[in-house]
């Protein structure tokens, strides 16, 4: 990986428009200024920070040498840290030096390498990575005093865990491995709708194909749908995991049979899926979306209210992503799905969630899919990097497309 600006950036810099004085003082830290943290002690580990850790807009997190399984998931509440709960709801104590199976249904903490002493005006927000969310292992990011997962307070001085449930497949962990990322912010980054739709006029945030910008609808943030209609290439729209699948070793790349752990869902032509409680999707939004550099975007969940479901444990992108140096006409987001309590409908185009963009306080000098070796720029309907593509399970033709 380099650290590259792009060039076109910086020859446009003395033109580029400046935001105002108060937009720069709030937003998102950019790969820059995480170097810069690192180097004056706010973030420690007790084996050095490594440059690929640092991401256009994030820091990647490592797990340490040691797992606890848990009775329960917990927080810790403003009265108590990690340890205090740790001491009632520890079951087992696991060395992870040694390659470690994790299984699906069971709960685990993990301490974190890294260790924070967070300026008082920096707070963080934490979410798995996009690998991660793809293989629906679900992992959350707790602090001491914690009242909610994810979070981390403005001028926090202490230890991270991850909390850690895979859910469909069982999975191999070791030291180092990094599961989750955290963005830093100072105050409060997401911009507005009014911002958000003169962005979209600026750089066309959403395309429908190689060459047709599409129409951003913006409404809390910029709504996406899913895709649930096939292409010219594959009439496949969807992949389902497989129960009672192999074991997946979370460090391996390009190296399973993907039909060993996905079945194939191929379109309808009434352009509908239901989704089974206890199953896991994955899919694809309808729209290409664009993220420019001096922005980084979130996926948030559905408002409850729209359907009984959750899309994507994985939520950040990138400065950059399905932007690359301007010549790239969106990338369609990946959709990791859920039901909730009831089997659910989910049609073509569907609203399913919404990508809310903040401001990056300065455009970062590693930008998403270019040099750093970004593994789903330009992606379309995709697993993650641990399966080989040229097993993808292909359409079975005598299977009933009702309900998959």
């Amino acid at each position: 990986m380099t650290d590259q600006v792009f060039p076109e950036l910086e020859a446009e810099a003395p033109a580029r428009r400046e935001p105002d004085a108060q937009a720069q003082a709030r937003g998102v830290l950019p790969s820059q200024d995480i170097r810069a943290l690192i180097a004056e002690g706010a973030i420690s580990a007790s084996e050095p920070v490594e440059d690929r850790q640092v991401q256009p807009a994030s820091l990647d997190l490592r797990l340490g040498a040691t797992a606890y399984r848990l009775q329960a998931s917990f927080l810790p509440g403003p009265g108590a840290t990690v340890q205090d709960k740790l001491r009632h709801l520890s079951m087992t104590r696991l060395d992870l030096s040694s390659p470690t199976v994790l299984e699906r249904g069971c709960v685990y903490l993990v301490p974190i390498l890294e260790e924070l002493r967070l300026p008082r005006d920096l707070s963080a927000k934490a979410n798995p990575k996009s690998t991660t969310g793809r293989l629906d292992v679900f992992t959350r990011l707790i602090a001491d005093y914690g009242t909610e997962f994810e979070r981390v307070p403005k001028g926090y001085c202490g230890p991270l865990y991850a909390e850690i449930v895979p859910r469909t497949f069982s999975v191999i962990v070791h030291p180092g491995l990094s599961l989750s990322q955290l963005r830093f912010i100072k105050g409060r980054a997401p911009s507005s709708d009014a911002q958000l739709s003169r962005l979209d006029k600026e750089e066309r945030l959403i395309y429908l194909d190689e060459t047709t910008p599409g129409e951003a609808l913006i409404r809390d943030g910029l709504q996406l749908s899913v895709s649930l209609k096939g292409d010219r290439e594959t009439e496949v729209v969807a992949y389902k995991g497989r129960k009672n699948a192999p074991l997946i070793d979370l460090r391996q790349v390009d190296r399973y049979d993907a039909a060993e752990f996905w079945s194939s869902i191929c379109s309808r032509p009434d352009g509908r899926l239901i989704l089974n409680p206890g199953d896991f999707y994955i899919l694809a939004s309808r729209e290409r979306v664009r993220v420019p550099p001096r922005f980084a975007a979130e996926m948030v969940p559905i408002d409850p209210s729209v359907g009984e479901f959750r899309i994507h444990y994985a939520g950040f992108f990138d400065p950059g992503f399905g932007y690359g140096q301007s010549d790239i006409p969106g990338t369609r987001a990946v959709l990791e799905v859920r039901a909730h309590e009831v089997p659910f409908v989910i049609e073509h185009g569907q609203v399913v969630g919404r990508l809310v963009y903040s401001h990056v306080l300065d455009v970062p000098d590693k930008i998403y899919g270019v040099s750093i070796g970004s593994s789903y720029q330009r992606q379309e309907l995709a697993l993650s990097k641990q399966f080989r593509r040229s097993t993808y399970p292909l359409p079975n033709p005598d299977a009933a497309p009702s309900s998959a």
